[in-house]
């Protein structure tokens, strides 16, 4: 298929710099595969529009405030570092804008610096002295990694408003949208209209988000993400299929997590691993019925997912008609809902 296939006109003044207050209030577009339509609803109705004995799916993987200031050591320039991944060993995958060679040296703060072993075509890679923890280098010099898209500051209430109120494992650079929009307050409603919820963890990485420069989308090449299935939640998956309900992941990330272990294993189990799926029109889906997700932007490995759950021509359709409706994009913007 071709890239092109995976664009769609769009209004910019459209994309949300801020989230909506409660969380629960955004909007949601309820996308109907079966009759092919559409209805406006708002997050706080999901405990109406599923049925009792459904599975929620969530991602409990938890946003590191990674994104740290420093300066280059030999030339004292302004640079800022993304820490990606923890490879071990005081090792770290990172991204970072500007000319380095290895051996350079970042500097933090008087406590920390971080030299750099690895800048090709692959990637970065640093190693990191600091006389505290990083994690304690990330809460008190690091700022949440809001995407570009948002262009503002990023401020002390992101580091709430860009987290899900369930996260749980730390590890991801950017968080899992769509479960953004959930309060505790939801959840209890939805446990009272017997509305099951079950979680996976997979840190979100630059595989998410690396843009798709192909021509062909097959030639495209997704980047590894570290997942988790726990055996509750493989065993709550089962029970649920094999009682004719229906399991609902919210957020991409969910579905390949899932669709992840049914690939590799068959059948739905705990696994732990790293997924590099790239799911695209034509795949066939084994585990998810439903998806909540966010709006994604064009040209992406996000909405070629949701296309290939929904088809392109619904897609194409449910985007046209948020615009028209003047629903909120992207990370801090309103969902679907894809029955």
């Amino acid at each position: 298929m071709q890239l092109s296939e995976f664009d769609f006109p769009f209004d910019p003044s459209l994309v949300a710099l801020l989230p909506v207050s409660p969380r629960d209030r955004a909007r949601l577009l309820l996308v109907d595969r079966v009759r092919k339509q559409f209805a406006h609803q708002h997050v706080a109705d999901l405990p109406g529009l599923l049925k009792p004995g459904d599975l929620l799916v969530v991602n409990d993987t938890k946003v590191m405030a990674a994104r740290v200031p420093g300066i280059k050591k030999s030339t004292g320039t302004p640079v800022e570092v993304l820490f990606v991944k923890e490879l071990g060993d005081r090792r770290w995958e990172i991204m970072v804008k500007g000319t380095f060679r290895v051996g350079q040296v970042i500097e933090f703060d008087r406590q920390s610096h971080a030299t750099i072993v690895k800048r090709d075509a692959t990637g970065t890679e640093v190693v990191v002295q600091s006389s505290v923890p990083i994690t304690q280098l990330f809460d008190e010099r690091g700022v949440m990694p809001l995407p570009p898209y948002i262009k503002r500051v990023p401020t002390q209430e992101d580091h709430q408003w860009y987290q899900t109120v369930f996260a749980k494992h730390e590890g991801a650079i950017a968080a899992p949208t769509a479960g953004l929009h959930f309060t505790e307050d939801l959840f209890q409603r939805l446990r009272e209209a017997s509305i099951n919820i079950a979680t996976v963890t997979l840190h979100v990485g630059p595989g998410t988000f690396k843009p798709v420069t192909t021509d062909r989308i097959e030639d495209h090449r997704m980047g590894g993400e570290v997942f988790h299935v726990s055996e509750d939640t493989a065993k709550a998956i089962v029970k649920t299929k094999c009682a004719g309900g229906r399991v609902v992941a919210v957020g991409t990330t969910v579905v390949r997590t899932l669709e992840t272990v049914m690939k590799e294993k068959g059948e739905m189990m705990p696994l732990s691993g790293e997924s590099r799926l790239f799911i695209t029109p034509g795949f066939e889906f084994k585990i998810v019925d439903a998806m909540m997700t966010n709006f994604h932007l064009p040209k992406t490995t996000l909405l070629m997912l949701v296309s290939a759950f929904a088809g392109i021509d619904q897609i194409r359709r449910a985007y046209e008609e948020a615009v028209q409706e003047r629903y909120r994009f992207y990370s801090y913007g309103d969902a679907m809902l894809i029955l």
